[in-house]
């Protein structure tokens, strides 16, 4: 009985996984950011996502931006942000975002996915909104720059950068 259980069990769990839609990051993605005084985007982009939005329990996404891929449309503001007052690329190349298991909600407007935003040697805790419509991520949501210990508290720069992500996938 203990076999044919575990047997039927893996069988559910096989079959299961077997619906979870695995995804390429598309070409013309945009992750944008911008603060009071700053904005750009990053060119670098790559991950694995899982996601099925209709059986959301199998839903993974590991999200990887490249911090020398920052462009603000000004060399000397890439570089100053690349560099140890601010990124720190050299000591923190990646950004990273890993979902937790059993991450993901379905809410009124789309979903939420919870898991570690990794930036300049912190990780923390975040809720990110985002819908998925036409095989497309879209997200936008706030994140402390302050919190990561990325720059000055005080500065022109402004604690609160807003970001906004269009992600086109692709399925594997």
């Amino acid at each position: 009985m203990k076999k044919k259980l575990t047997i039927l069990f893996l069988i559910a769990f096989i079959g299961l996984s077997a619906f979870a839609q695995e995804w390429t990051i598309a070409p013309k993605y945009k992750v944008a950011f911008s603060s009071k005084s700053v904005s750009g985007n990053f060119g670098d982009l790559t991950g694995d996502i899982t996601f099925d939005p209709e059986n959301i329990s199998t839903s993974k996404f590991v999200l990887v931006i490249k911090i020398e891929s920052i462009a603000t449309g000004n060399f000397l503001k890439n570089s100053h942000a690349k560099g140890a007052d601010w990124f720190n690329a050299s000591e923190h190349p990646y950004i990273k975002f890993i979902s937790n298991t059993d991450g993901f909600v379905k809410t009124d407007t789309g979903y939420e996915v919870t898991g570690y935003l990794q930036m300049h040697g912190v990780s923390k805790l975040i809720t990110i909104p985002f819908t998925f419509e036409k095989n497309t991520l879209n997200a936008k949501f706030t994140v402390d720059r302050t919190d990561y210990g990325i720059g000055e508290p005080d500065n022109d720069v402004g604690k609160v950068i807003k970001i906004n992500a269009t992600i086109p996938l692709k399925k594997k």
